[in-house]
């Protein structure tokens, strides 16, 4: 009886340990998410997909505007759907960045363009609530949910430096809010901080340290909603909590951080940046942290990790050559020191015309050294730049290996992965990079499909390794083109060989001693499974391509 109880211990102990074996290989297999290694999906919220049709139309916004300056439809409800359905699952998307949601101007201007609404989401009528056109509080809530149970961070678009532009119905803030002019010349930083961007553009007095009483018609707009004395009573809370002055920018700040507090949202990408102070951004990122703790402290089993909050600067014209330093001309600004864990990296499309080594070995070299705790953030596309890398959609393919294969976060604009035009007919200005998601092309276009499948090989692949985005980058032969990227934090370790422009059939290929002989590997692109015999492997598929990784 001894014995067999003995025995019995001795397999309940043995059993024990190798579930914590087991566990303990769980969590050093785990693959962790780093903002610096993101592929983070850029939408325009209008624009990407129509989930309720019955939010269309609101405040009357039915005059006829110029092409694509008007409402399409797209909604928060729509990215929802689009997330259940997986689409950006397997696309390897790992974060959304979606432009501003909070409610806009309700009329339009017309700048000689054709009259425009604010679609865009950059003109702000009211911080405090979310435009009906894009959706509600709730839909907020259940698309942050739906994303984070996927795996997915939420980045919104935050917008402190301007307001809307004044119209009948949406007038000027007062005087001590904002200036109406001079209008910038972006000569120094004197002329790109104290004015406005453009004409009927009023700019945030964001340098205001005096106490300011809230605008006439936001408190006339929250009484009529039924709203005011909650707004209120928050805001009093807030300014007592921290001390701060009731000054224009610690307003907005709260506003902006109410999205963080109430629904979770992981980041923001902040708008205009080098055109307001930059210890603004400093102060601001500092209130984003707070509302950040405060969420995950009041939601414990919602958090995804251990992760700060996210923010990425747009700074027009920011090269990642230049470092970590912007120029003014008459003055040097290092914005990752003034509350920015990135920045977007304009010069990404002009590096890429060089070889993939040139791309890949002097981005790796950049963000292992200079810019080591930091990252940018690459793009061919977006929803401003009049000269994106492939304006005719001809080089997807290319577009797809260097953006997702280059160190650093990746910016996927919505239809980059179905080559969605970029010139459209009839259009004016940035309205051109503007049209609605082709979703039609993609369920029944073959190129639009092919495109779309190499972009979602090479996404999951850069998604399940962020030795691409972080990792140390090394060539192992240039021909073939072959190399290794390599990353480690604590107990994880990543390391992948890619292999590019090799040619079609079967494939020989020495890869040194990167992997042991004996090592199983799988070719992510195919889906084939080789080993490691003799120093080499060797392929058999239809592609030039081959992402292996270890099983």
């Amino acid at each position: 009886m001894k014995k067999s109880i003995l025995f019995l211990s001795l397999v309940i102990l043995m059993q024990n340990f190798s579930c914590k074996k087991e566990a303990e290989v769980a969590v050093q297999n785990k693959v962790p998410f780093l903002w610096e290694a993101a592929t983070i999906y850029f939408l325009l919220t209008d624009r990407f997909n129509n989930g309720n049709l019955e939010n269309d139309i609101n405040f009357e916004r039915a005059k006829e505007t110029g092409v694509l300056r008007g409402f399409e439809g797209g909604d928060i409800q729509g990215i929802t759907q689009k997330i259940k359905e997986g689409y950006f699952d397997k696309l390897g998307i790992n974060a959304i960045w979606m432009t501003p949601i909070v409610e806009q101007i309700h009329d339009g201007v017309d700048e000689g363009t054709g009259m425009t609404y604010g679609y865009h989401g950059y003109w702000a009528k009211d911080w405090t609530a979310i435009d009906p056109n894009f959706g509600t509080k709730e839909d907020l809530k259940e698309m942050v949910a739906v994303a984070h149970a996927h795996g997915i961070r939420v980045v919104l678009d935050a917008v402190i430096n301007h307001t809307g532009p004044v119209t009948e119905k949406d007038p000027v803030w007062g005087e001590e809010w904002v200036r109406t002019n001079p209008q910038c010349t972006y000569q120094n930083y004197e002329t790109t901080v104290a004015c406005t961007l453009v004409a009927n553009l009023p700019d945030v007095k964001t340098e205001n340290n005096s106490t300011v009483e809230l605008p006439k018609h936001l408190v006339e707009k929250w009484k009529k909603e039924g709203r005011y004395e909650q707004e209120v009573k928050e805001l009093d809370a807030f300014f007592t909590k921290t001390g701060y002055p009731r000054t224009p920018r610690f307003y907005i700040m709260k506003w902006l951080a109410d999205y963080i507090e109430e629904f979770g949202v992981d980041g923001y990408r902040a708008d205009t940046v080098k055109h307001t102070e930059e210890n603004v951004w400093k102060e601001f990122k500092t209130v984003c942290e707070a509302a950040f703790k405060t969420w995950k402290k009041n939601n414990p089993e919602k958090v995804l990790d251990d992760n700060s909050f996210y923010t990425v600067a747009e700074i027009y014209n920011y090269n990642i050559s230049a470092g970590k330093a912007f120029d003014f001309g008459d003055k040097k600004v290092n914005y990752f020191e003034n509350g920015f864990n990135s920045i977007i990296n304009f010069e990404f499309k002009y590096n890429a015309k060089e070889s993939y080594e040139t791309l890949f070995s002097s981005y790796s070299a950049k963000l292992q050294n200079e810019l080591k705790g930091y990252g940018v953030l690459n793009y061919f596309t977006s929803h401003d730049d009049g000269s994106p890398f492939d304006k005719e959609r001809k080089r997807g393919y290319e577009s797809a290996i260097k953006l997702l294969l280059s160190p650093g976060a990746s910016q996927v604009y919505y239809g980059d992965e179905s080559l969605r035009p970029l010139v459209i007919e009839g259009t004016v200005g940035d309205a051109t990079l503007r049209s609605f998601m082709n979703w039609d092309a993609i369920s029944k276009d073959t190129v639009v499909q092919r495109n779309l499948a190499h972009w979602q090989k090479l996404g999951e692949f850069r998604k399940n390794h962020p030795s691409i985005g972080a990792g140390i980058h090394k060539m192992i032969s240039s021909k073939p083109y072959l190399f290794t990227r390599e990353y480690k934090q604590g107990s994880f370790k990543d390391k992948v060989i890619v292999g590019l422009d090799l040619p079609n059939g079967i494939k020989e290929i020495q890869i040194a001693k990167e992997f042991k002989n004996g090592t199983l590997l799988k070719d992510a692109y195919s889906g084939k499974e080789v080993a490691v015999r003799n120093n080499k492997i060797t392929i058999d598929s239809e592609f030039d391509i081959i992402l292996l990784e270890k099983i």
